[in-house]
């Protein structure tokens, strides 16, 4: 009878992460909660991999103060305990009008819960995991579809064009030198010295060390710039851009309550007034169209993830620390599930 009761157990509960008010990463803890069961339009993935990424940190610190009016905050403790976004798993059970996604099927893409051994997940937001790819691989892959909207849909980047990238070495970084030198583009990437070879490795056809250069006050000019970490001033940025010349900004640090408001600020004004074209890329949930254009990159073998460490799920909150410092080299994954 005892064994049976575990067995039952283990068919209506999961281990997961939870945090229960805003702080920092060692607020995380790892314990069981019920499994979720999936309700119309939704699907049951078992958790293979999650990647942790910076966001992650900012929605567990509940900083800048804005992410706590989104739908991944709360106020005045978090909406969703469980934290987590990006994944790869297994589709276990469909739920009423689900079509197109069975079970047994091996997906990645977005679903809030993934640091869970299950989480539920939107097929609009899910894609299949292309060939060749592990299950940490796959679970980074939803990443790169900012990238890739900055510099293909927005930046409009065409073969030929020189591009500087400030943050080559990052989560965002990684891909983004990938994806412009699968387009032909000249590629001068901006990172630290330690990060060199790792991004001359990746594709840069010029790789400047912010820590002993200025990579914006030079005679080169480019004709897209696109920026992963927004803390440079936007005039030295349009300095540095060509005639024709576009600046695409995924981030922007900003202060602890509104974060990079202040630069999408910055740009909805000065891009106008001084004739630059200047976007900001927003973080929305992927769509399967998007995640099935970063499959098929991969597939191609014109980009990879650059996966510098792997954690279990007990260890998500050094994993979070180590995300924290804004020093990592391309992406931090969890594993959560066997497979």
């Amino acid at each position: 009878m005892a064994s049976l009761d575990i067995l039952t157990r283990s068919q209506t509960t999961m281990r997961a992460a939870h945090h229960p008010r805003y702080g920092a990463p060692l607020v995380v803890s790892i314990g069981t909660r019920a499994k979720p069961q999936p309700g119309p339009g939704e699907v049951l993935v078992s958790v293979r991999s999650a990647l942790v990424s910076i966001g992650d940190v900012h929605v567990i610190a509940g900083k800048p103060y804005l992410v706590r009016l989104t739908p991944f905050g709360g106020f005045p403790r978090p909406r969703r305990p469980v934290p987590g976004l990006t994944f790869a798993g297994e589709v276990v059970e469909v739920g009423p009008g689900v079509v197109g996604c069975e079970p047994g099927s091996a997906v990645f893409g977005e679903a809030a819960g993934a640091f869970a051994e299950y989480t539920l997940a939107r097929p609009e937001h899910l894609a299949a995991v292309p060939a060749g790819a592990t299950a940490e691989q796959a679970a980074t892959l939803a990443w790169a579809v900012t990238p890739h909207k900055g510099l293909l849909d927005i930046g409009r980047l065409r073969r030929g064009e020189r591009v500087l990238i400030h943050g080559a070495s990052g989560g965002v970084g990684t891909w983004a030198v990938q994806i412009a030198k699968s387009q032909g583009a000249e590629v001068t990437a901006v990172c630290s010295g330690r990060n060199y070879e790792l991004v001359r490795s990746l594709g840069a056809d010029h790789v400047v060390d912010y820590t002993r250069a200025d990579f914006l006050a030079t005679d080169r000019r480019y004709d897209l710039i696109f920026d992963a970490i927004g803390d440079r001033p936007l005039g030295a940025c349009v300095r540095a851009l060509g005639s024709g010349g576009r600046y695409v900004c995924c981030s922007g640090r900003g202060d602890v309550v509104f974060g990079p408001l202040g630069r999408m600020f910055a740009m909805a004004v000065q891009g106008p007034l001084r004739r630059v074209p200047m976007r900001f890329v927003l973080a929305t949930q992927a769509s399967t169209e998007d995640l099935t254009q970063i499959a098929e990159l991969f597939a191609s073998g014109a980009a990879a993830p650059v996966i510098e460490r792997t954690y279990s799920l007990d260890e998500l909150p050094q994993a979070l620390a180590h995300v924290a410092t804004h020093r990592t080299r391309g992406q931090v994954v969890v594993r959560i599930g066997a497979g």
